[in-house]
């Protein structure tokens, strides 16, 4: 049987009602070839879809000792040792003019990416006003500049976060509008705000961050609440494949890509054994279920097959696979 994965479905709240969210069909694209657009035509496709990205909140100096701190949302960590930042100040996409930042770097070499957090998202998009060289944005956005340690552009004090840099290249990516400039930074010290670090000082807690990110357009999400959600690495164990459910799950009309790739990823040692299956029948809201359906074997199926989805939601592996068991042979 050739698998079958259904994920173009609308998520489905489940509680104690069970409803069946049958999925429709594949959608229709809409396709691009880059280079047939201008810049200001492919700008918004690329940065609405390549979301969210996190932003580089840079401060820099130039040769004279002017400060510049700016938002570049080109931006993430591509290296841990040695531990390399790398952001891109992008042609400007109206003039092809460059960015203060691009300048100030290559003049001297040093930056210090501070982290946004939702407490400064607005301060932030201030600061990305284009104000004239040597207009210094700390002041313009209301900012406080703590001297840094190692390198000699301030950080923003208000910043829950911030990595000094020594900026190792510049590599431009081409020289028309919007062309990018990559600038690899190696952080050489490095700042957190404790009432963000996990216990022990183990890390950083993603509740404490409160962090956010750019989308397209005027549009920034912000990571707190409940918009954060965990997904269990696979390579803290070996996950049995989707190819390797049983053929009702996947073939199923009703169970999520999504879900489908929660069940795979299960070790087979921590499969349910027939004996624990049997047993599950006594737990009571499976008990129920069987009872209030005994007459009607279908329906009896698809209030198990959602009962599977309740514990999948919940994070009750284990609890999903005995009940997702029942279904075929109840």
């Amino acid at each position: 049987m050739p698998l079958k994965l259904l994920s173009f479905d609308r998520p489905t709240t489940l509680r104690g009602d069970f409803t069946l969210t049958m999925p429709t069909s594949p959608p229709l694209f809409h396709s691009l070839t880059p280079s047939d657009l201008t810049p200001a035509q492919w700008h918004p496709f690329l940065v609405g879809a390549v979301a969210p990205r996190p932003v580089a909140f840079a401060s820099t100096i130039d040769a004279e000792g002017r400060v510049n701190l700016s938002p570049y949302s080109f931006f993430n960590a591509f290296s841990s040792n040695p531990p390399i930042l790398v952001f891109s100040p992008a042609n400007r996409v109206r003039d092809n003019s460059q960015k203060h930042t691009l300048q100030n770097v290559r003049e001297v070499p040093e930056v210090v990416i501070n982290i946004c957090d939702f407490a400064l998202v607005e301060q932030l998009s201030l600061a990305s006003t284009e104000y004239a060289k040597g207009v210094n944005e700390f002041t313009k956005a209301g900012l406080t500049e703590l001297a840094s340690e190692l390198v000699r552009p301030p950080r923003v004090a208000e910043a829950p976060a911030a990595f000094e840099c020594v900026v190792e290249q510049v590599i431009e990516l081409g020289h028309n509008n919007g062309a990018g400039n990559l600038i690899i930074c190696r952080v050489v010290r490095a700042h957190f705000r404790q009432d963000i670090l996990l216990p022990d000082a183990a890390g950083i807690d993603p509740f404490k961050l409160d962090a956010v990110a750019r989308l397209g357009g005027d549009w920034y999400c912000r990571a707190s609440g409940s918009s954060l959600f965990e997904v269990a690495k696979p390579n803290r164990h070996i996950g049995i494949g989707i190819d390797q459910l049983p053929e009702h799950l996947r073939t199923s009309t009703v169970l999520t890509g999504n879900e489908l790739g929660r069940l795979a990823n299960i070790e087979h040692s921590a499969l349910p054994t027939p004996a624990q299956i049997e047993e599950f029948r006594a737990e009571p809201m499976v008990a129920y279920l069987l009872n209030k359906h005994r007459d009607d074997a279908a329906e009896r199926a698809q209030q198990l097959l959602q009962l599977g989805r309740q514990f999948l939601a919940e994070g009750r592996l284990v609890e999903a696979w005995k009940t997702l068991l029942l279904t075929p042979n109840t």
